[in-house]
């Protein structure tokens, strides 16, 4: 194997098993629609996308009509509901490993150096992310209002999780390369600067597209103070938290640097829009608070609902802790990636810290333009 792979390059062979599994998988689906595209990956893969673009909470395959459990019998076939399964994420971990394989050879391929300043350039990529999701919620709130679909299927598949990820990510590896063409060719002094442009166009756009939403369509309603409470509260948690390890514990942050302020703020904007959204979304003029959409928060609420008094929960509300526990986590990252990681593996390290961002900057900007928009 190892003669195999240095023949043709790891990148090559990392390529052609690409291409081999998705060949397989299609040529079985193709020759046996029934047991294998309907019963395993419409069931856990695509219906549960169907069936998140719609808002709905259970669809039915019925005999690729495909509609809500509710409109048909008990003998529509098999059903499929938003979220994950053991089965779904049996293929979900395996394919995100192959992707985060096929990154490291990218990497390597490209000959990426400096990379504290690609993770700077990355990050608008992080936030359009987030963004490009609650285009999505727009299109849920579009058909709940109207019965239409803004963006129709499939394409607004590919805005939902876990195949947004995979969008993202597609687009972000094609700023990449263009960026690092182009710094390859003296058009720049650094791939990093039309990487962040590239990155800071894509979030402009998304951006746009809902606050024109908010403007033409009565599903859509922009309040612009809740969003600069948030920004304005992660900003202060994050520098409240920075002050206090440059004081007190200056050794944590010795690795990551500026990196580890990206890194609490981020996770700080993940806590406060929760907290906002979840408790006192009404005080900013909306109808209700909103619901949680990840298990954590929604964890976190119900326990700290159930422990403290209703008069008090009345007052603090119930989702602070979310916020205290993400501070927490960021802290944590940033201490564990000390100096001796970086002077090892500079590479390695970067990239993770890139997915850390992005685990807190995505949902974070998502509930947080979710809230901001009405969607």
């Amino acid at each position: 194997m190892n003669e195999f792979i240095e023949r043709y390059g790891p990148f090559r062979v990392w390529a052609a098993t690409v291409f081999v599994l998705a060949a397989a998988i299609v040529a079985a689906a193709v020759a046996f629609p029934q047991r294998v595209y309907v019963d395993l990956i419409w069931q856990y893969y695509w219906g549960p996308v169907v069936a998140d673009a719609h808002g709905w909470n259970c669809i039915a395959w019925a005999g690729g009509e495909q509609v809500h459990c509710n409109d048909v019998g008990p003998d529509a076939g098999p059903t499929a509901s938003p979220g994950y399964t053991f089965v779904s994420y049996a293929g979900y971990i395996p394919t995100l490993i192959l992707f985060l394989v096929g990154i490291v050879l990218l990497v390597r391929r490209l000959h990426i150096e400096r990379y504290r300043a690609g993770f700077y350039a990355l990050f608008p990529f992080m936030l359009f992310g987030g963004a490009l999701r609650v285009v999505e919620d727009a299109n849920v709130a579009a058909f709940r209002d109207t019965g239409d679909l803004a963006i129709e299927l499939p394409w607004s598949g590919f805005l939902i999780s876990p195949l947004i990820y995979f969008t993202v990510f597609l687009v972000t590896l094609a700023a990449v390369v263009i960026s690092v063409w182009l710094d390859r060719n003296d058009y720049v002094s650094g791939y990093e600067y039309p990487l962040a442009g590239i990155g800071t166009v894509l979030l402009t756009v998304t951006v746009g597209y809902l606050g024109w939403l908010a403007a033409t369509e009565p599903y859509a309603t922009f309040y612009p103070l809740l969003l600069l409470t948030t920004l304005v509260g992660a900003t202060v948690a994050t520098a409240v938290v920075w002050f206090a390890i440059d004081r007190f514990a200056p050794e944590i942050n010795s690795g990551t640097m500026f990196m580890g302020f990206v890194v609490i703020w981020a996770h700080a904007v993940d806590g406060v829009a929760n907290v906002i959204g979840l408790d006192w979304a009404v005080a900013f003029g909306h109808s209700h608070n909103l619901v949680p959409k990840h298990p954590v928060n929604e964890a976190i609420v119900n326990v700290t609902g159930s422990m403290l008094p209703a008069t008090v929960v009345d007052v603090t509300g119930a989702a602070w802790p979310f916020l205290l526990v993400k501070l927490a986590a960021a802290v944590v990252v940033i201490w564990v990636f000390n100096e001796e990681v970086f002077e090892e593996s500079p590479r390695y390290a970067v990239l993770l810290m890139i997915t850390v961002v992005a685990v807190g900057l995505g949902p974070g900007t998502r509930d947080m333009l979710r809230a901001t928009f009405g969607v």
